[in-house]
């Protein structure tokens, strides 16, 4: 063994890296061509759980396991983890009839949780197990036994645990995946759960919350002058102008881009009215459409702001790419 002061070969480095990617993704290859009929048992069992899913596990096991839980509870599986020593200590006073656990041991001889098994059994708590070994005392007490064994650990040593503890991850996403598809669970759902996030501001901030409405709108009608025009979109800072007609519904919108380009042709300007000026049949946005689809629309058109319109058509407001900056959903 080098001494810690030696480096490693870059080409050593990269190797040991790339065989532990490939021993972990042949893990994870056979771990799905394995899944069958007890998949799908447990989760019709985790969905028609009443209560909380209790994850739980040993050691590394129990940090996949904390993952897990958390993956399920933003994805409309109400779970939380516990420490199956702190369990034998009290906390499992946090199992209640309703519940159901999820046992995560790779030998499924972990003494910490089989100790747990008779108790479980006495409540009437389901429990599905993610192990690595189908014979084990965990598995045979279960309710639902879900192989996730590796024929190898990606550690050299064949000891540490990485292609099982991935094979772990991942069987616990897919379950989350298949209850999120079973429940209907959509992007609002998932927003809800995280609405301190980017996420949570693109999935839960509307145009409405964003857009300028009343007298910060530019607009003027389609007979203002050239210098009206100009005077309010100055006025207004949104670098564009609306040009309604006599009940507020858009007809055109005049920017600072098309002014640029009608100056750039040699246009005498200043004699024009603005539907003279107007590009007709601007882009336009529903109020209470997602403010992250504002964002696409000024992306997808090359353009920086985007009417907001009711349903009867009508002028109610304008969204700047600068107010959905402000609002974080950019």
């Amino acid at each position: 063994m080098p001494d810690a002061g030696t480096p490693l070969p870059a080409e050593q480095i990269l190797r040991l890296a790339r065989d532990t990617l490939a021993i972990e993704a042949q893990a994870l290859h056979a771990v799905a061509a394995r899944l069958g009929a007890p998949f799908v048992q447990a989760v019709q069992l985790l969905l028609a759980t009443t209560g909380r899913v209790i994850v739980m596990g040993m050691g590394k096991s129990g940090h996949v396991g904390r993952k897990i839980a958390a993956t399920l509870a933003s994805t409309g599986t109400p779970a939380f983890f516990v420490h199956p020593a702190e369990a034998s200590h009290g906390d499992l006073g946090m199992v209640a009839s309703g519940d159901l656990v999820l046992a995560l041991s790779n030998s499924g001889e972990s003494s910490e949780l089989n100790v747990l098994l008779p108790l479980l059994k006495r409540q009437g708590v389901p429990l599905i197990a993610l192990t690595g070994r189908l014979d084990s005392t965990l598995a045979r007490h279960a309710d639902v036994a879900l192989d996730c064994g590796v024929e190898r650990e990606a550690c050299p040593l064949n000891l540490a645990p990485t292609a099982s503890t991935t094979a772990q991850l991942a069987l616990g996403d897919a379950l989350a995946v298949a209850l999120l598809d079973a429940r209907g669970f959509r992007p609002e759902d998932f927003a809800r759960s995280h609405p301190g996030g980017a996420l949570g501001r693109r999935l839960l901030t509307h145009v409405r919350d964003v857009m300028r409405a009343g007298s910060d709108v530019p607009r003027v009608l389609p007979d203002a002058t050239f210098g009206e025009l100009m005077r309010e979109m100055s006025a207004k800072g949104v670098g564009a102008a609306a040009i309604v007609d006599e009940a507020g519904r858009p007809l055109g919108v005049f920017t600072d881009g098309d002014l640029r380009r009608r100056i750039e042709a040699g246009l005498e300007l200043r004699a024009l009215r603005a539907r003279e000026v107007m590009h007709a049949g601007p882009r336009t946005i529903a109020a209470d459409a997602l403010a992250a689809d504002a964002a696409q629309l000024m992306e997808r058109h090359a353009i920086t702001s985007v009417l907001v319109t009711d349903a009867h058509g009508l002028l109610v407001g304008v969204v700047h790419i600068g107010d959905l900056m402000r609002a974080k959903v950019i």
